[in-house]
């Protein structure tokens, strides 16, 4: 399997602008900037992708394991920080908060821990990564 996504970017990096366009055109021409990345301008920017493609990367493989073991979810709904220092990405925070019938929480924090190690995003970032979880 693979996936594309494609940047243009025209002018400096203070002044310039660029659009992002994915395969599925979930992002077809949007807008990202320096005022995007490091200020409060309109757009969106590097880290806040990483952040959604962790949040739903996670996700997806806890729903797996969860499966695995033999319950049914009701709802996970998972939260992700990217923390950028000295323009490096230093850590990815994960908050999941889940409804699975019948599942402990001793079971939930384990499946937990074992989606965050596996999960193909995880693997993927070279930053220190963190979840925390709670069962509603």
């Amino acid at each position: 399997m693979k996936r594309s996504a494609s940047a243009v970017w025209q002018g400096s990096l203070r002044e310039g602008a660029g659009k992002l366009t994915t395969q599925s055109k979930t992002l077809d021409n949007t807008q990202y900037s320096f005022k995007t990345r490091f200020e409060d301008g309109v757009g969106t920017n590097p880290e806040e992708l990483v952040a959604a493609a962790h949040a739903g990367c996670f996700t997806m493989q806890l729903s797996a394991f969860i499966g695995e073991a033999g319950f049914e979810i009701q709802s996970l709904e998972t939260n992700c920080v990217i923390t950028m220092e000295n323009f490096t990405i230093t850590n990815s925070d994960l908050t999941v908060v889940g409804k699975v019938a019948g599942l402990g929480n001793d079971q939930f924090q384990e499946l937990v821990t074992k989606a965050e190690q596996n999960c193909p995003i995880s693997k993927l970032l070279n930053a220190k990564i963190s979840s925390t979880a709670t069962l509603g």
